[in-house]
């Protein structure tokens, strides 16, 4: 997504103690807060449904590949004895929350902002997990869940971003200079392998 965020060129100087954001980086952690929410709201709805009748199937398990309710009843559904979805309420909430702080011209101090990547951190790594026991423990994928992986995703890697070219974490000029030039790549490049996996891993089903 070029354009997602404005670069902030690197210089002598101290070192920003806070700092805001633009219309297009703010309206980029709206957009991906919104699309989880979204996702993790719709699922939280169907669970419930499912513990109310065993026999409901969610409106998403379209076939034996793109089956929300066999996600759904996972063991994995549920990592931290409640349903994942209830967490991404809460996360994606957050995001949607600092979006609408940075559209309305609020800064926050770099440590906000580190405690914001690391939580951005915990969440696409707890989407990698999450797509591994879907490919090949689970062996079926929720159209929500992936609406959320997508979001987390670019919300990551924008987030990282931001921080690189604000100079809260320390890398050498030369990446800096390729975040602010070309941060679309990295997710773009992870959804790809992730695309690949998906496309790989159900090849006979999608060519039947």
């Amino acid at each position: 997504m070029p354009g997602a965020a404005e670069p902030e060129p690197a210089g002598p100087g101290p070192k920003p103690r806070a700092a805001g954001a633009g219309r297009g980086f703010a309206v980029l952690l709206l957009l991906c807060g919104a699309a989880g929410l979204l996702a993790s709201w719709v699922i939280t709805l169907d669970k419930f449904k499912l513990l109310e009748n065993p026999d409901f199937v969610p409106g998403c398990s379209l076939n034996p590949v793109v089956s929300c309710g066999s996600v759904m009843k996972s063991d994995q559904a549920s990592a931290f004895g409640f349903p994942n979805p209830m967490l991404g309420l809460v996360a994606y909430g957050v995001v949607v929350c600092v979006g609408m702080s940075l559209l309305a011209g609020a800064a926050f101090p770099r440590w906000y902002w580190l405690t914001f990547t690391a939580g951005c951190l915990f969440g696409v790594g707890f989407v990698t997990w999450l797509q591994f026991q879907s490919l090949y423990r689970i062996n079926a994928l929720c159209l929500w869940c992936c609406l959320a992986w997508i979001a987390t995703i670019v919300l990551f890697w924008y987030v990282v971003s931001f921080d690189v070219r604000r100079e809260f974490l320390p890398v050498p000029p030369a990446l800096r200079t390729f975040f602010a030039e070309f941060t679309w790549v990295l997710p773009l490049l992870q959804l790809g392998v992730v695309g690949m996996l998906i496309l790989t891993r159900w090849w006979d089903f999608w060519t039947s």
